[in-house]
C-alpha cells in the first residue's frame, strides 16, 4: 500500500516566482505557508528555520538559486557577470546553516547544472527554476525508496520505533526519511507505533515530528529526551530511527544534539540504531565525523521557552544544534540505494560508484 502524507513542505509556484514553505516555526499552533520570493528572504528562512531538515533545507538552497538568479537578470543579460554574481548568491546561500551537507549540494548542483551551458542569460534562469523542480519532485520518490528498504527491517508486527528530532515530511519536500521509514511500515502494519522524543532544546519532536504524525493518524508517544534508557530497560523499544544532517564517508553521523547519547543507550540494550538519510546527506570529501562542523545555535533557545526565562540570569549556557554518532554505533544506514551496512567506507564508495 502507498501510504500518503498530508504534507507538502516547500513547493515552487511558477506563476508567481515564490518558493512555498510551511512555516515550521508556529507549528503546532498554526499550520501556516509563507511565499518566499527573494534569496535575501530564503537565507533568512533557512537560518532562522522557517524551513528545516537537511533534505527540505536542500531545496530551498536550490530554490534560493533560482530566486537570486531572478534577481541578477533585472540587473544585467551578460553571461559571465551573471555567473559571477550567482556564483557570489551561492557561497552566501550556503552560508546559512553550516552543518547541514544537503544545503551545499543542492546549491552546488544548481550552480554547476548551469555554469558550463553557454545559454543566454534568461535562458539560465528558467534551467535553474526547472531543474530546482525536479530535484523537489526527485526528493519524495527517494524518501519513498528510504522508507520501502527500512521498513524491511521492522522486526515485528506491532513494533515500537523510537525517533528523535523531526525526520519526517515536514524535514523533507514530502513524506520524510526516517518518518518515511514509519510511514511505510504503517502501511504494511497499522500496529506499529512511534515513540517520539521531544528533542531540546527546539522541541521539534514534540512540536513537529507528534504534529504530523497525528496528523496521518499514526499512533504516537511523546517522551522527554531523557527516558529513552527506561523504556529500553522494559523492552518496549524495537528499534532506533533517526534521520541526519552530515554522513562522513566512513559513516560518522551528524544529527541533531542528543542522537549520540541516544546511540549509546540503544547499543547498550541491544536494541538496533539505524540513520535514514538520502545518498546527498553522505559528505564524501571528509574521512571522519572530526571534520564535520558543528552549528552554535542562539543561547535562548536553551535559556529560554516561549519567551520566558527557565533558568538563573547570567548563567553560562552552551547550545550546540548538533553531535556525531560514530559509525561503530550505527547498525545501519537506509538510504534510496538500499540499507548500506559495515563496513561504511566501503558500502558508501560502493553505493556512489552505482550511482
Amino acid at each position: 500500500m502507498d501510504f500518503k502524507s498530508k504534507i507538502k513542505t516547500i513547493e515552487w509556484i511558477n506563476d508567481k516566482k515564490v518558493s512555498r514553505m510551511v512555516d515550521q516555526l508556529v507549528v503546532p499552533y498554526e499550520y501556516k505557508l509563507v511565499d518566499i520570493s527573494t534569496s535575501d528572504d530564503m537565507f533568512d528562512a533557512i537560518k532562522t528555520m522557517i524551513v528545516r531538515g537537511a533534505p527540505a533545507i536542500g531545496i530551498a538552497g536550490a530554490h534560493g538559486m533560482a530566486l537570486a538568479a531572478l534577481e541578477i537578470a533585472e540587473k544585467t543579460q551578460d553571461s559571465e557577470e551573471f555567473l559571477k554574481q550567482l556564483k557570489e548568491k551561492a557561497q552566501y546561500l550556503k552560508s546559512a546553516r553550516p552543518t547541514a551537507v544537503n544545503l551545499m549540494w543542492a546549491v552546488d548542483k544548481q550552480f554547476d547544472y548551469i555554469k558550463d551551458s553557454h545559454k543566454s542569460v534568461n535562458e539560465m534562469v528558467q534551467m535553474l527554476i526547472d531543474h530546482g523542480v525536479k530535484l523537489e519532485n526527485e526528493d519524495i520518490e527517494i524518501n519513498k525508496k528510504i522508507g520501502d528498504y527500512g521498513a524491511q527491517l521492522v522486526p515485528k508486527k506491532g513494533a515500537t520505533i523510537l525517533t528523535h528530532c523531526n525526520a519526517g515530511a515536514l524535514a523533507t519536500v514530502g513524506y520524510g526519511t526516517a518518518l518515511g521509514v514509519v510511514r511505510s511500515a504503517f502501511a504494511n502494519d497499522n500496529t506499529v507505533q512511534v515513540f517520539a522524543d521531544e528533542t531540546r532544546p527546539r522541541q521539534q519532536g514534540a512540536r513537529i515530528t507528534t504534529f504530523e504524525l497525528a496528523m496521518d493518524g499514526i499512533p504516537v508517544t511523546l517522551i522527554t529526551d531523557g527516558m529513552s534508557g527506561y523504556f529500553m530497560n522494559k523492552g518496549m523499544i524495537d528499534m532506533v530511527v533517526v534521520g541526519a544532517d552530515r554522513i562522513a564517508s566512513n559513516g560518522d553521523t551528524a544529527n541533531k544534539i542528543g542522537t549520540y547519547n541516544l546511540a549509546i543507550v540503544a547499543n547498550y540494550h541491544n536494541v538496533p540504531f539505524y540513520i535514514a538519510a538520502p545518498l546527498s546527506t553522505i559528505d564524501t570529501s571528509i574521512s571522519s565525523g572530526k571534520q564535520i562542523p558543528i552549528e552554535e545555535r542562539d543561547h535562548k533557545e536553551v535559556t529560554h521557552i516561549n519567551g520566558k526565562s527557565v533558568c538563573a540570569e547570567g548563567v553560562n549556557v552552551i547550545n550546540p544544534g548538533f553531535d556525531v554518532t560514530p559509525a561503530e554505533l550505527i547498525k545501519g544506514i537506509i538510504t534510496e540505494k538500499g540499507v548500506l551496512y559495515p563496513p561504511y567506507s566501503e558500502s558508501i564508495k560502493k553505493a556512489f560508484a552505482e550511482l
